[in-house]
């Protein structure tokens, strides 16, 4: 309960249906220690008693502002208080009919592989892989003819060529890529400034207000798909609904090439079934615990309360309760910067010799230098973690006087730490290695990794 300290505040209130409407403008009369949520009362007796209202940001409801408590409204963000106290203007939407937010996935069809296969037809029709030919090198990127065999990118390059004898393994061309993400990122634009890029090859769009006022996303999709196709001669695929969450998963509904649309209708009955090693974030080893903890679905996992979930998974457990029920209300974000970027691995039996955990060391570094040069960025601080089986978790890092993705050099400075700070006879149960540092803060979009978790 925050009060005002002016005697009137500026009110726009969503009217309309969850699809078509806009905000009308009020102001509100205020009287002295007033508070937000008396705005609001004001808002619910003048307008219409009949509707809830809740809080709202961008286009859409922020689900983090205001939650109904006992039929009474109870203010959760800090921020959006702070901003509307700032600003003295307060937007609000009833929570019969929210106005929908339009975000759109865009996930170009195996990047790397894609680019070498269009600029060398030959190429066309083989089991491809995008990276280097050492023995610490892991594959960047591998054609769908590759995936047949089960080679997939971050796998390490000696198992790769295992599963396939005939594997063809090009050096990769970051800044022809980077060329070819830059031509699609302007694409994007032509539709939206509200960009969040996730790689070179993969981005969120908020569309809910775009430059075209199209009211359909699912359009704009398959217009961005052909324009991408005309341009570039390579093939996307793109997933359309009402958050990142939803969209994302979307996007790997149908590919290659493909365009999936999870209408708000759709949402209940698609989570609930939906396995859960397809949630985003839910990686290796978190599956592997719900699956102990007999969780198998979205359905399963709406079984658990948020607090059970939270002592299950820490932090996590809040989103996993969350996107279980379609719920995900981070907005698409084209500033946010990044100040890390990790890997780590958790083994189900400790690693006992230096030369385990050496060539786990390397394979962790080739992956994150790889992602690294995946997504332009580059650090100047390398840091290596390590749990014992005690559960205690020293971290070492070393940093360097210029930004640096190279992956010899940061190779050699994980095995000097490793060697100088790790006591090797008692045994590791998890390793990581991370790059912080990073020159992202000077960048105009933040890159952002969705990390890998094995």
């Amino acid at each position: 309960d925050v009060t005002t300290k002016s005697s009137e505040m500026e009110v726009s209130v969503w009217r309309g249906t969850a699809t078509q409407g806009a905000y009308e403008d009020f102001k509100v009369p205020l009287e002295d220690n007033q508070t937000i949520l008396d705005v609001v009362s004001w808002i619910q007796q003048n307008l219409d008693p009949t509707l809830t209202y809740r809080f709202a940001c961008r286009v859409g409801m922020c689900g983090s502002c205001a939650m109904m408590v006992n039929d009474t409204p109870r203010w959760t963000c800090r921020t959006h208080v702070k901003k509307v106290l700032k600003n003295n203007k307060l937007k609000v939407a009833p929570l019969n009919n929210l106005p929908v937010i339009k975000d759109l996935a865009a996930d170009m069809d195996p990047f790397f592989a894609s680019v070498e296969q269009r600029d060398n037809p030959q190429l066309k029709g083989l089991p491809v892989v995008v990276g280097g030919d050492s023995k610490r090198s892991v594959v960047a990127a591998a054609s769908y003819e590759a995936r047949k065999f089960g080679i997939f990118s971050a796998m390490p390059m000696g198992l790769a060529r295992k599963k396939c004898a005939d594997l063809v393994i090009v050096p990769h061309r970051f800044q022809v890529y980077k060329e070819v993400s830059l031509a699609i990122r302007n694409i994007f634009k032509q539709y939206t400034d509200l960009i969040e890029p996730l790689s070179l090859d993969e981005a969120y769009l908020d569309v809910t207000e775009n430059k075209f006022d199209n009211p359909s996303a699912t359009l704009i999709a398959r217009e961005i798909k052909e324009k991408v196709k005309i341009e570039t001669n390579l093939t996307c695929s793109a997933g359309v609904s009402i958050n990142k969450f939803l969209a994302k998963i979307a996007s790997d509904l149908d590919k290659p090439d493909g365009l999936s649309v999870i209408a708000p209708a759709q949402i209940a009955d698609f989570v609930a079934q939906l396995p859960i090693e397809k949630f985003y974030g839910v990686g290796k080893s978190t599956e592997r615990k719900m699956h102990e903890l007999g969780i198998y679905t979205g359905a399963d996992l709406q079984e658990w309360t948020e607090m059970e979930l939270v002592k299950q998974f820490g932090k996590s457990g809040r989103y996993y309760y969350n996107v279980c029920r379609g719920i995900d209300h981070r907005p698409v974000s084209p500033s946010r910067i990044r100040k890390s970027i990790s890997i780590e691995r958790t083994f189900e039996e400790d690693l006992k010799t230096r030369e385990d955990i050496v060539e786990v060391l390397e394979v962790l570094t080739g992956k994150l230098c790889t992602t690294l040069q995946r997504m332009d960025i580059k650090g100047r601080t390398i840091q290596l973690k390590w749990r014992y089986p005690d559960f205690n978790t020293p971290t070492r890092s070393k940093s360097f006087k210029q930004y640096t993705d190279d992956e010899q050099l940061l190779v050699e400075q994980v095995l000097t730490l490793a060697d100088d700070h790790i006591r090797y006879e008692d045994g590791v149960r998890l390793l990581g290695v991370g790059m912080q540092n990073l020159n992202t803060e000077h960048q105009d979009n933040q890159l952002l990794l969705p990390l890998d978790e094995q």
